[in-house]
């Protein structure tokens, strides 16, 4: 799928959505997130256990690994059974239970090789993910771009050694260590994918973090509450703080994009809240 492709499959779904949200009822719960703007959630039809946004995109796959993107008020099949799929500027990509890399290509998935348990395509052109041994890799932009079929050999590139799950978005990449821990990996370029080494977010102990297009960042704790970091800025990338959402039980994913947070309950409901 190229970039041109995915552009014009977000301007169509942000029109559509757009139509379907001025004429239906919205249905659900307002709750209020510490110190920041009252939300609008709601269950949407549907069972996942991953869901990525992004560039307008929503995709996600389900328990038995099939996959999905919202187009309107569906949840479109696609081909392909992956266990984690995302969306960038970088393309669609995902990976399966046997850790598998693919990319889609004119329509298809095609393998990439190296093996990532968790991937994210949020950065600037560029890919960064996890492995089944807690190890952190990236892809810069020309590497992303050399995937055009078959085993597409790319050069991946090591940045920890302790990571469990890993997101970029336009100006920052964040990572979670296997003891919880929150960190920044500073100077990413397209480029340069591997930065300059970290920089610690205090008083931090989450699963996941998730950096939404906008820059926003989102995380889960150990017992399955989300949190906002607020403060962020480009003299203070790491924030200063996290705001609790109050987003109605416990997830265990979470993606947010264009003013929407897209969450996944314990029981792999999907739950979404306007920001």
């Amino acid at each position: 799928m190229t970039r041109s492709t995915i552009h014009l499959i977000a301007q169509t779904r942000k029109a559509t959505d757009k139509l379907y949200q001025q004429n239906t009822p919205k249905r659900g719960w307002r709750g209020w997130g510490g110190g920041v703007a009252q939300q609008d959630c709601q269950f949407v039809d549907g069972s996942l256990k991953q869901v990525d946004a992004g560039l307008g995109l929503i995709f996600g796959v389900n328990e038995a690994g099939a996959v999905f993107t919202r187009f309107g008020n569906n949840w479109v099949p696609l081909e392909g059974n992956l266990r984690h799929v995302t969306v960038g500027l970088a393309g669609l990509w995902g990976v399966n239970e046997d850790f598998h890399i693919f990319k889609m290509v004119a329509g298809k998935w095609e393998r990439v090789e190296g093996l990532l348990k968790q991937i994210d395509a949020g950065g600037d052109q560029l890919i960064g993910g996890t492995n089944n041994e807690s190890a952190g890799f990236c892809l810069n932009q020309q590497g992303a771009a050399l995937v055009f079929g078959e085993v597409a050999h790319v050069p991946w590139v090591s940045i920890d050694d302790d990571l469990v799950y890993y997101s970029c978005g336009p100006q920052s990449c964040w990572g979670v260590t296997s003891k919880n821990a929150v960190l920044i990996r500073k100077g990413v370029t397209p480029n340069a994918c591997q930065g300059l080494g970290w920089l610690p977010v205090p008083d931090s102990s989450m699963t996941m973090v998730e950096v939404g297009s906008d820059g926003i960042v989102f995380g889960i704790n150990g017992t399955g509450e989300v949190f906002r970091r607020d403060g962020i800025t480009n003299n203070n990338p790491v924030g200063s703080h996290w705001i609790h959402q109050y987003v109605c039980g416990n997830m265990r994913h979470v993606t947010y994009d264009l003013g929407v947070l897209w969450l996944i309950t314990m029981d792999q409901k999907i739950v979404s809240c306007t920001i």
